[in-house]
């Protein structure tokens, strides 16, 4: 038998990012950092055998549920969902255009492929509640997977819903969070620390474990790693801008406007494949 080759998560990544470039360009706006910091871990996901889900039958009924509920981070996901088939790849160039379907949120009704609409922070996790509760009164087999932001773990609706999930031992839920250790406009450990991050997870009756993506084959063989029988989290340990040098840790590129042609040469230099 033939071993299936590893995947590329590194080239993978590089394409993605030129993409969110381009999407930025042609539509002047974007979270850049923060859709940068979660390209690996959509790419386990979605590329990595992890979800299963049908982009020709968007709507099945026993796909797995992602949730990202870091909206602001979705120009990771779009390329993505394009790519795999979910709608046709000319949308990326309309990214928030009058004509296009793709917002600077990810929006359910819109776009295939997407299964709450998200940007309100704090929402997404009692959202990935209510769907995996859902599967267990219907008995069915899917996962439910949600992404945070760890600024986003300062809303107390994120702590409420932990203690949700830990009390109705949701096995099939997997909270992923992106700690890349920085917010809109400073550190996280200056506006509201979490550490003991890991601890606090399990004084909330969650199983943790933590991934650094530098290395995603680490997230990517936690996910398919056996399970207990509750709900777990996975606390990925990133890099807000991560890929390129002048916008990593670089809070001015949270959002960004028109680009410069220099930014745009820059980011292009550092991208090539």
């Amino acid at each position: 038998m033939t071993a299936t080759p590893a995947l590329d998560y590194h080239k993978m990544g590089k394409q993605v990012r030129r993409t969110i470039t381009d999407m930025v360009i042609a539509a002047a706006r974007g979270h850049i950092g923060s859709a940068f910091s979660i390209v690996e871990t959509l790419l386990v996901l979605y590329k990595g055998g992890i979800l299963k889900v049908d982009p020709k039958n968007p709507h099945w009924e026993d796909r797995d549920r992602l949730i990202l509920s870091k909206g602001h981070g979705c120009l990771a996901l779009y390329p993505i969902l394009a790519d795999l088939g979910f709608f046709h790849k000319d949308e990326l160039m309309r990214y928030c255009k009058h004509d296009g379907i793709l917002g600077g949120h990810p929006e359910h009704t819109k776009i295939p492929g997407v299964e709450a609409s998200t940007g309100a922070l704090g929402h997404g996790m009692s959202i990935g509640i209510g769907m995996a509760l859902a599967a267990r009164m219907n008995r069915r087999g899917y996962g439910v997977f949600v992404i945070l932001g760890d600024g986003e773990c300062d809303e107390g609706s994120i702590w409420e819903g932990a203690l949700s999930a830990s009390k109705h031992k949701l096995e099939n839920l997997t909270v992923i969070v992106d700690y890349n250790k920085q917010q809109s406009y400073s550190d996280v450990s200056e506006v509201l620390p979490l550490e003991p991050f890991a601890d606090k997870w399990r004084a909330f009756g969650f199983e943790v474990a933590e991934a650094h993506m530098d290395r995603p084959e680490e997230l990517e063989a936690l996910l398919k790693r056996p399970r207990g029988n509750g709900p777990r989290v996975i606390i990925t340990h990133t890099i807000k801008g991560k890929g390129i040098t002048f916008i990593e840790k670089n809070l001015s590129w949270h959002h960004k406007g028109k680009l410069t042609p220099l930014e745009i040469e820059n980011i292009f230099n550092e991208l090539e494949i």
